[in-house]
């Protein structure tokens, strides 16, 4: 049986989705463990196998890939004030599918030096000033930078009048330097998607070799991305639609890991009301934010960190100094499913926590002033609270139990009342976890992709 074969290399699990040839439905999925310590062919391999046990042999006719394989594209960020040129900055790593360790604003220090050194990034974004604006700030940084022992390219994405002395400054100590539009030539005005496709070009001609996919690169038919990228241009053809076919409108996403937590919204976001002024960068349409110090197995301290023992105690009944040990196990084993009732319920108060933190972080939020004209709202960053549709994608928390009570941490909710959260939504699962391959053959075969979303992506009953 002939196949297109869409494959996501994810840190923990390779997933593949076997199309027939014609794009008219999914023949079959299957997963395996990613194996990036020995060769990631084999992982592939595995999942392949699998894929055959249920729908037969297949023939495999045209294979595309994404992957967030050994961390996924991991990138430092810095830029001159943080509200501004380092967000512009941030907002552009994202929305490439990069994982950001760390936004840096103002000049660098030794600390900071010392820090970067020590994490190795994948690609350094370097940004700072408006076009014929502060020059002194991203010209202290590169010279900082190019001290540094960094095995990775470097950005330089800001004041033009002084980006090509930035990167002589980096290529005269042996930095690879690359330039790049300023990411804000002008004080408000975003230009991210220059710097966007020259990170996409570099994870496609660097960090896949320095990631071991080069193993299966001549299986491959179809260019590479991030997985990120990959779910965002499915989820925003699957909100919009393409031609004719209408998509199902404005909606938020969320994606719930071991290490990670990924929100994505694709809604405008715009102020609800006339008494509501809206502070700081536009925000983009189809948005991503991803919580790298929260998830369900290696980083889940963090979700006990974020909120105290207290909160874990609270919810699920199991005294803290047991709760720590339980959570020491997860971190160690990040394949332990839960099996006992203990077990399960610690991993429903995870995920519930784990949601709240990172939809907090995704959505606006709003402070009242007063001035002359009476009482005002001050938003930053998106509205969300007439978002009405919410997708859960893959994990453990879609496959099990308790999705609908811990979908109740994404809402509005007293506790954070100026999180501009939504307020009701009906619950989407994305069981198959095909969003990621949609999205891979969003930009050739649009309609077929979003036909196939609206058929797989279940409404929770």
């Amino acid at each position: 049986m002939k196949v297109i074969l869409l494959v996501d290399f994810g840190s923990t699990y390779t997933k593949i989705t076997a199309l027939d040839p014609e794009l008219n439905g999914i023949i079959g999925t299957a997963q395996s463990y990613t194996t990036v310590e020995t060769d990631i062919a084999e992982g592939l391999q595995a999942a392949v196998s699998l894929l055959e046990a249920d729908s037969g042999k297949v023939e495999v006719v045209q294979l595309k890939a994404c992957s967030s394989a050994a961390g996924g594209l991991r990138m430092l960020v810095s830029g001159l004030v943080e509200k501004l040129t380092a967000e512009a900055a941030r907002q552009a790593a994202l929305g490439a599918g990069a994982k950001v360790l760390k936004v840096y604003s103002r000049q660098l220090t030794e600390a900071d030096a010392s820090e970067i050194a020590a994490i190795q990034p994948d690609i350094f974004l370097l940004t700072g000033g408006t076009d014929g604006g502060d020059e002194l700030n991203i010209l202290a940084n590169a010279k900082m930078l190019s001290k540094l022992d960094l095995k990775c390219p470097i950005l330089v994405a800001g004041n033009r009048s002084v980006a090509p002395e930035c990167q002589k400054i980096l290529a005269n100590n042996g930095k690879e330097a690359i330039v790049c539009p300023n990411v804000m030539p002008k004080l408000g005005t975003l230009n991210i998607q220059p710097v966007q496709e020259e990170i996409r070009s570099l994870f496609l001609k660097r960090i896949i070799e320095a990631k071991g996919l080069s193993h299966i690169e001549n299986l491959l038919t179809g260019i590479m991305m991030p997985t990120p990228v990959a779910v965002l241009k499915g989820l925003k053809l699957l909100s919009q639609g393409h031609g004719k076919e209408a998509g199902i409108g404005d909606l938020m996403a969320v994606d719930l890991g071991g290490a990670t937590c990924d929100v994505y919204s694709i809604a405008k976001g715009d102020p609800l009301s006339i008494n509501t002024i809206l502070k700081g960068l536009p925000e983009p349409f189809a948005k991503r934010t991803v919580e790298g110090d929260i998830g369900m197995r290696i980083n889940a301290h963090g979700i006990a960190a974020k909120d105290g023992l207290e909160r874990l105690v609270e919810m699920c009944g199991i005294p803290s100094d047991q709760l720590n040990v339980m959570i020491d196990q997860l971190s160690e084993n990040i394949s332990q499913l839960p099996e006992s009732e203990e077990q399960k319920r610690l991993d429903q108060a995870l995920a519930s926590l784990a949601l709240e933190t990172a939809t907090i972080r995704h959505a606006g939020s709003v402070e009242e002033t007063y001035t002359p004209a009476g009482l005002m709202y001050i938003q930053e960053g998106k509205d969300l609270r007439e978002v009405d549709q919410m997708i859960f994608i893959g994990g453990t928390l879609v496959r099990g139990e308790g999705l609908e009570a811990a979908a109740e941490y994404c809402k509005y909710s007293s506790r954070y009342p100026a999180s501009l959260r939504p307020k009701q939504f009906r619950t989407c699962s994305d069981k198959k976890y095909i969003l990621s391959a949609m999205g891979l053959i969003a930009e050739d075969h649009p309609l077929e992709a979003l036909r196939i979303m609206k058929k797989e992506i279940v409404y929770e009953q």
